[in-house]
């Protein structure tokens, strides 16, 4: 089921657009999948928007805004000013209110996607900020990642296990690592992506399509 957003502008509809939320580790590859996903989805016909998460600074917001991808006003930025997790699981209240001004700003709007900033494997969304979410690790982080069990990993409604195309040059035996993530998930869905070269993106975009826009 979906959770609706408050309203928060007067007189604005009530939250109608579908909320993912995009969290990892600093340089698992976040932004570069947001940066693959833009496309792929909007050539699906899906009206899409952004907000941006980072401690002190709105680099990931301006990088997205630059990138030609997609109009720059449907990007905004939030500045944590703390620990990451703040904003986006005990209170998400500036992420909600961003994601409120998109909605006000583009009527028919779909799907918004909040990109937590670069955390570590405790890092969850609260369930009143998206409806779900997809947790970022990559293979350059060590192959025992999915063995250390954090939420992150355990309780992401998608995994994505990104830069595949390193393992051969970290020592990674990628099929193990894939095997054990998938193992430690009990069966929820894990992804394997090269961000770089847009390897596994349409079967994240496929993943979104299906799970939270209902699309086939």
């Amino acid at each position: 089921m979906l959770h609706p957003s408050p309203q928060t502008f007067a007189g604005a509809p009530k939250s109608t657009a579908a909320r993912i939320g995009i969290g990892g580790p600093v340089g698992s590859g976040k932004t570069a999948l947001i940066e693959r996903l833009i496309p792929v989805l909007r050539a699906r016909d899906v009206n899409l928007a952004v907000v941006t998460n980072d401690l002190v600074t709105k680099e990931d917001a301006e990088r997205l805004r630059r990138s030609g991808l997609i109009e720059p006003e449907r990007v905004l930025a939030v500045e944590a000013g703390a620990c990451p997790h703040t904003v986006i699981r005990e209170d998400p209240t500036l992420n909600m209110a961003a994601g409120d001004e998109l909605e006000a700003s583009f009527p028919g709007l779909e799907l918004i996607v909040f990109e937590s900033g670069g955390d570590n494997l405790a890092s969850t969304f609260s369930l009143d900020l998206v409806d779900w979410w997809i947790f970022v690790i990559d293979v350059a982080g060590g192959d025992d990642i999915p063995r250390k069990k954090g939420p992150g990993v355990l309780k992401s409604d998608l995994l994505v296990v990104n830069k595949i195309d390193l393992a051969p040059h970290v020592g990674v035996d990628l099929e193990r690592m894939l095997a054990e993530a998938s193992a430690v998930r009990s069966g929820r869905p894990v992804i394997a992506t090269n961000a770089r070269a847009g390897d596994g993106v349409e079967a994240l975009a496929d993943a979104i399509c299906r799970s939270v826009l209902f699309r086939e």
